[in-house]
């Protein structure tokens, strides 16, 4: 018998039309011949099945169900593809929990551990992971820019905490530009990490549960037109994605073993991604995607097919491990 697979998509954040995109891909590949796959839309109004014909059926939150015309629809795994909250910040995982249905990504104590950059980054830096000098401030703090540039040096980036999509991030080259750079972070978020510049070339290590196992996949680089792999470099092609990476076979399986140790040391589970930058040739730690983009364009699918790994079988992967 097939298993009814709800592929959870939008969320409440700014990155609701790309995980869209990904729960699209998702529903689009999935293997009709094991798996009954439902579209769901997560929105702050409300939770809906949506249909093939585009009419919206009201999932009901006190038993994660819907009910198309006279059947009842019971789901037996979610595939989370939501950016954002409440999808990779553990709400939903939590939810689900009680629920007591399976989902794809890490659950929900290391999607928020993940999800907010300055914890994660804390406990990796214990663990020996190398990562840019930062500084921490929240809303209503009083900024002090003397003091952040004595710490983290100009030029720096602003990031919002807890967001994705390079959503609320600047790269600041002045003094004067701090304050402007918080303010747009904290449009985003209430909490703002402040980062070192790191000169060199970054990459992206996605690692995946497959077949048993955690696997890490080819390495990609990635050169910006921009400042930096900004939300139009990510999304509006303004960006060269090379994958494999033009790196060295040792600097390859370095920073896929990090990668590795990321996954390892946060417990993380499902899909997820990395980010490093090759400073001083050494793989510095930027931060862990743990509810990756899945588009056929998006960085992680694109390793997969390196490694010859059809976005069929990632998929069916990723609910069989929830499954288990």
């Amino acid at each position: 018998m097939k298993k009814n697979i709800a592929i959870a998509m939008g969320g409440y954040s700014t990155e609701f039309d790309i995980s869209i995109k990904s729960g699209e891909t998702v529903y689009k590949h999935l293997d009709r011949n094991i798996f009954e796959p439902y579209r769901v839309h997560i929105a702050k109004e409300n939770w809906w099945l949506v249909d093939d014909h585009g009419e919206k059926h009201l999932i009901n939150k006190s038993n994660f169900t819907a009910k198309i015309k006279d059947k009842q629809i019971h789901f037996d795994a979610v595939f989370n593809t939501i950016h954002g909250t409440p999808g990779e910040d553990g709400l939903l995982q939590a939810y689900l929990n009680v629920m007591g249905i399976p989902q794809t990504a890490c659950d929900f104590y290391e999607a928020a551990l993940t999800f907010n950059k300055r914890d994660c980054i804390s406990v990796l830096q214990a663990y020996g992971i190398k990562t840019a000098k930062n500084y921490f401030i929240n809303q209503g703090d009083k900024i002090l820019p003397d003091e952040i540039i004595s710490q983290v040096g100009l030029p720096c980036f602003v990031k919002a905490n807890r967001a994705g999509s390079s959503f609320g991030i600047s790269k600041v080259k002045k003094k004067a530009d701090l304050a402007n750079a918080i303010e747009k972070s904290f449009q985003e978020d209430d909490q703002v990490i402040i980062e070192s510049f790191l000169d060199g070339r970054e990459v992206s290590v996605g690692v995946i549960n497959f077949q048993g196992e955690a696997k890490a996949l080819p390495v990609t680089e990635i050169i910006s037109e921009n400042e930096f792999f900004d939300y139009d470099a990510k999304y509006l092609g303004k960006s060269k994605e090379i994958t494999p990476a033009e790196i060295s076979e040792e600097q390859t399986l370095e920073v896929q073993k990090q990668a590795m140790k990321v996954f390892k040391v946060l417990n993380l589970k499902g899909f997820t991604r990395s980010e490093f930058i090759f400073h001083n040739n050494e793989p510095h730690f930027l931060e862990v995607n743990t509810c990756p983009g899945l588009t056929e364009a998006s960085l992680l699918p694109q390793q997969a097919e390196a490694a010859g790994i059809s976005l069929k079988e990632l998929f069916t992967e990723a609910i069989y491990a929830s499954l288990k």
